[in-house]
């Protein structure tokens, strides 16, 4: 009688332990509503910052349709000009869990709206801060952005720590040394990398600005990847208390957090990322990056076909190869 309660017991263990496994991401949901929801919101009420002549939409508690982020990396530093040492308009498709990342590098030589003047993009946030980064991409691509979301260097490096690492697929030792920068060294095939480490991966651009941006999709996938991990949810207050003056977007609270529930419970994010190439030149001395217009122009074919909600998945463009990096 005792080993047939035994039995009884344990496949009463097994069973819910299996459920638990199954349902890990529901469960870790449910735990989320019951007792952090409250305090990741009134935590995210101090990074909204909206731009003038936005609306208030309406509460979502299920996002089907897609929409756009500016998402910007600032070099910002206490008493500095900033400049955005990142830029990448990324389309989110909530109901697959797919994101396109398409980045354009920070010396691309375009016009700098509200400025009147062609300058490269990286300085239309010195000049307008989010509002006329926004705006010059959007006539850059002529694409109409839903929202911004911008992250300083110590931000980035905060919450990498805070994470515990992230993992980088280094396969060989990146060494910054020109006499005009800063000096470091990231040592390759590390199992997990540091927030400094992560941080001058991305900033790292002695080979080339192209390749940089390329580094940076590749951060930004480790990233979700990680964060995305059940044993990470738990952090996610002391995350955004973490990131505070640090992070700032004109996506509500209650936006996010619905976004960010939905994401978890669904399929597993895949990104697909693109870079906007182009050739060097020098005006009155400065180098500047003249984008390629085919890439112009198939970034906007791609953008319009992941904006429409009526894309089926198996026909979202993408490109040849998607891009990658190996340092």
């Amino acid at each position: 009688m005792k080993r047939k309660i035994l039995y009884i017991t344990l496949a009463a263990v097994i069973l819910v332990g299996g459920l638990g496994y199954l349902f890990r991401a529901q469960l870790a949901v449910l735990a989320f509503d019951l007792f952090m929801s409250e305090k990741v919101e009134n935590s995210l009420e101090k990074t909204y910052k909206p731009l003038k002549g936005d609306q208030a939409p309406e509460p979502v508690v299920l996002q089907s349709k897609p929409f756009s982020v500016l998402l910007l990396g600032s070099d910002q530093r206490k008493d500095e000009p900033s400049r955005s040492d990142t830029m990448i308009l990324a389309v989110v498709r909530p109901k697959e869990s797919n994101v396109l990342l398409v980045s354009v590098p920070r010396d691309t030589y375009v016009d700098i709206v509200g400025k009147g003047k062609k300058d490269k993009i990286t300085h239309a946030f010195a000049f307008g801060g989010h509002e006329m980064a926004k705006d010059t991409m959007e006539a850059f691509l002529d694409e109409e952005i839903d929202y911004y979301a911008s992250v300083n260097f110590q931000g980035l490096k905060d919450v990498v720590d805070a994470m515990g690492g992230v993992e980088l697929p280094i396969g060989k030792d990146i060494v910054n040394k020109g006499k005009d920068h800063e000096k470091f060294t990231i040592k390759a095939n590390k199992p997990i990398y540091s927030g400094e480490e992560a941080l001058n991966y991305v900033r790292y651009r002695e080979d080339s600005d192209f390749n940089r941006t390329k580094r940076q999709q590749v951060f930004l996938d480790a990233a979700a990847k990680r964060l995305m991990q059940i044993d990470q949810i738990g952090k996610v207050p002391e995350l955004i208390e973490i990131m505070g003056d640090n992070f700032q977007t004109n996506m509500q609270p209650k936006f996010i957090i619905d976004l960010a529930k939905q994401l978890l419970t669904g399929g597993k994010p895949e990104m697909t990322s693109y870079t906007i190439m182009g050739e060097g030149m020098r005006l009155n001395g400065v180098y500047y990056n003249d984008a390629d217009e085919e890439d112009v122009k198939f970034s906007q074919q791609m953008i319009d076909n992941w904006m429409d909600p009526n894309t089926p998945e198996a026909q979202l463009m993408k490109p040849e190869k998607s891009d990658s990096s190996n340092q």
